[in-house]
């Protein structure tokens, strides 16, 4: 598997429908058996995202890494598959289409009333079930634990 080490877009444009992503030397290097790879842009040098569908429009460009006097070409849909470029992609993609902050604030926010809900949910049943079974060992506990929230 390859890991990308550093991926940093040279420059973005969004177009109408699409983001395009271009990169040059020492923007883009990936390690491969514990081995750095820089990318230089002898072919591909830039990858285009759909921003309405978020799907990569060219996955057939490729991609040229080097090392000393040994290179990887290596095709975008190749390079999805056997390493972690969605990750850094996605991260690409909330910074430049202005996604990231209030949007993420609101979902942790959301999220925490959620679990707090649903622990509340779960404490309730657990104090039910030992009500049912009259097992006065796990209502006191539950009772105290209540009082230490």
């Amino acid at each position: 598997m390859l890991l990308i080490q550093r991926i940093k877009p040279f420059f973005t444009r969004k177009e109408e429908f699409n983001l395009r992503l271009v990169f040059a030397y020492q923007y883009f290097s990936i390690i491969r058996n514990d081995e750095v790879f820089q990318f230089i842009p002898a072919e591909g040098k830039e990858i285009v995202i759909n921003t309405k569908s978020l799907q990569i429009e060219n996955l057939g460009e490729i991609f040229v890494f080097q090392r000393g006097h040994r290179f990887i070409r290596i095709p975008l849909y190749q390079l999805l598959l056997i390493s972690d470029l969605h990750l850094h992609l996605s991260t690409i993609l909330e910074g430049a289409m202005g996604l990231e902050g209030h949007l993420q604030e609101g979902n942790m926010r959301e999220t925490d009333g959620l679990v707090e809900q649903l622990e509340r949910e779960n404490w309730e049943r657990m104090v039910d079930y030992a009500l049912e079974t009259k097992n006065r060992l796990l209502f006191k506990e539950l009772m105290e634990g209540l009082r230490l929230i």
